[in-house]
This record gives structure tokens, C-alpha cells and sequence, in this order.
């Protein structure tokens, strides 16, 4: 298992306050998927700066407070969410994750708090 991607998510009821924060920090918007998760249909900014760094933004205006994730894209989702079950870490979900043509992902928590949200890209879609 090899991770392709790791940099942090941050999930907000103020969208465009955190996009433009990060826009007067640099980065420029590189990519905006929209994410059905089976409840409801989630856009986000996928972010780079010049540096290279990237942050991802998440418009979920129906939370009770802003949430941040460690975002770890990996080649082998299950691989991968088997260590970090082995790790006491839980999914919200059960074992279910938010399948797409283009990605397969789980929200995963650990005992102590933090959140990774665990995505492999599908590179044969439609």
C-alpha cells in the first residue's frame, strides 16, 4: 500500500471565508469535485500553493462546528482501512463508504479525536 496523497481537509459552514483566506495565503483553486455522500451533494475546492502545499475545503453548512481531516489518498483502500482498524480507529458509516465513479472513500476517527478521511482514486472510470 502506498499513500499518493496526504494533506488536510477542513470541513466549514463558511465556505467562502475559508477559500478566500487561503486565497490571500497563495493558493489557487485547482480542481472542485462535488461529493454525493448519500445524504446530500458536497462541494469542495482541492487547493494548491506556488510551494506546491495543498489544502482541501469542504462546504458542509449543516454541521454544528467547523471540522478539519487529514486527507491520505492511498492506491489500496482496503489495505489500508485494515490498518487503521487494527488501530481502534471507527468509521461513522459501519464499514460503508461513499463510492464513485472516480474514488472510493471512508471517514475514519481514531480513540483519541482525530479525523482521516481515507480516499483511493479510481483511475479506470467513466
Amino acid at each position: 500500500m502506498k499513500i499518493t496523497t496526504f494533506d488536510p481537509i477542513i470541513v466549514t459552514t463558511k465556505f467562502d471565508d475559508a477559500v478566500e483566506v487561503f486565497e490571500s495565503l497563495g493558493f489557487e483553486k485547482t480542481h472542485a469535485p462535488v461529493t454525493d455522500t448519500g445524504e446530500k451533494d458536497v462541494q469542495s475546492y482541492r487547493m494548491k500553493n506556488a510551494d506546491g502545499f495543498h489544502v482541501d475545503v469542504a462546504d458542509v453548512p449543516d454541521i454544528p462546528r467547523d471540522m478539519e481531516y487529514i486527507r491520505i489518498n492511498v492506491d489500496d483502500f482496503d489495505a489500508a482501512y485494515e490498518i487503521f482498524m487494527k488501530h481502534g480507529f471507527t468509521n461513522p458509516r459501519g464499514d460503508g463508504t461513499i463510492d464513485q465513479k472516480s474514488s472510493k472513500t471512508a471517514s475514519l476517527f481514531s480513540p483519541s479525536g482525530y479525523r482521516v478521511a481515507l480516499v483511493q482514486h479510481i483511475k479506470d472510470h467513466d
